[in-house]
């Protein structure tokens, strides 16, 4: 028997005894909800902490390349406020490039720690200059190390380059906390659809749909899991 199909009995036998929320699952009474589901994705976020789920600000964002195709990666949220929801990346990165190009994103969060999911999708936009290195200018020198070194989705030669540009940021950002990141950008997803799901064990799960208007308000509609 080859190694591949080793390989293959292995991954099925876990796939097949993997079970899915064994822990107590949190519960969602969609009539005592806001208005608007920013307050919502706070209270959930709270509450998701609260409970211990690792990084909920860990999101997967979904974008379209220039041929139609989706492409999705993880990556992490920096706020979520009245403008939308916040992340960063370089705007000459492979998604940088994307939303220049088709300005639409959809985000993801899943928190298994208590069976919910929230899902988001609107219009995004890239952020001043000044916004971009305010933003960049919190986080940690790792942070602005990574920003430094650059050249995010390109083709790498080798480790040992991109350890050799890596120590350079490094020493860079110890020696210059405000170094300046041209290419790095903060983008708003301005949503107009929002979904609460909270996960049911028997599988009657709850689906809330926050939907905008053309008046700029929010509808509330339930959907089927």
């Amino acid at each position: 028997m080859s190694d591949a199909s080793d390989e293959q009995q292995a991954f099925r036998a876990v796939l097949r005894d993997l079970r899915t929320w064994d822990n107590g699952l949190a519960t969602f009474d969609t009539d005592d909800v806001p208005d608007v589901p920013l307050v919502l994705f706070q209270r959930w976020f709270v509450e998701a902490v609260r409970a211990g789920q690792d990084e909920p600000h860990a999101m997967a964002l979904a974008t379209v390349d220039g041929d139609g195709r989706p492409d999705v990666r993880t990556l992490l949220l920096h706020d979520a406020d009245e403008r939308g929801w916040h992340f960063a990346s370089h705007a000459t990165s492979a998604k940088g490039r994307q939303l220049a190009a088709r300005p639409w994103a959809a985000l993801g969060f899943y928190w298994p720690a208590q069976g919910r999911q929230i899902r988001v999708r609107g219009a995004v936009s890239a952020a001043g200059g000044e916004e971009s290195r305010a933003d960049l200018a919190v986080r940690s020198t790792g942070a602005l190390a990574s920003a430094l070194t650059g050249r995010q989705s390109e083709v790498l030669g080798s480790a040992e380059e991109l350890a050799r540009a890596s120590q350079a940021a490094w020493e860079r950002a110890e020696a210059e906390p405000d170094a300046p990141a041209p290419t790095w950008r903060r983008y708003v997803l301005d949503a107009d659809e929002v979904e609460f799901f909270q996960g049911d064990a028997r599988r009657r799960h709850v689906r809330l749909r926050y939907r905008r208007t053309d008046g700029g308000g929010w509808v509330r509609e339930l959907l089927w899991p």
